[in-house]
């Protein structure tokens, strides 16, 4: 089992930037891949970006495709989201989500969830 934690949420103007932060507790960080997700008030939840176990592939939604980059380091338990040029649609509750799956990572099956970090882009 991991338990995340989510960081780096706030208020920004829109065409602005924040990086999402999510640290992982165990030594078993490397055996999952990693997602964010995101819901904003009244919608479903969506899924955001992916990375596999290795950090060689990643994936992204089609409405944050070439904004948004997600990353992580295993030797810090800790996976990143760097949000680039934000719109006030972007504005949303920003999930960190583990699965020991390795692919498949599309979309919003995942084991184990963090608390959650609001972002808020003010137009």
């Amino acid at each position: 089992q991991v338990q995340l934690v989510e960081s780096g949420g706030g208020l920004v103007q829109a065409g602005g930037s924040l990086r999402l932060s999510c640290g992982a507790s165990g030594r078993t960080f490397g055996r999952y891949a990693m997602g964010w997700l995101r819901q904003a008030p009244g919608k479903e939840r969506e899924f955001v970006a992916a990375v596999n176990r290795s950090g060689g592939s990643t994936y992204y939604g089609d409405s944050v495709k070439g904004r948004f980059t997600i990353s992580r380091d295993n030797a810090k338990n800790t996976v990143y989201l760097q949000m680039n040029s934000l719109k006030p649609e972007d504005t949303a509750v920003y999930y960190c989500a583990a699965t020991p799956r390795n692919g498949g990572l599309v979309g919003i099956a995942y084991e184990y969830w963090g608390q959650g970090t609001q972002v808020t882009v003010s137009s």
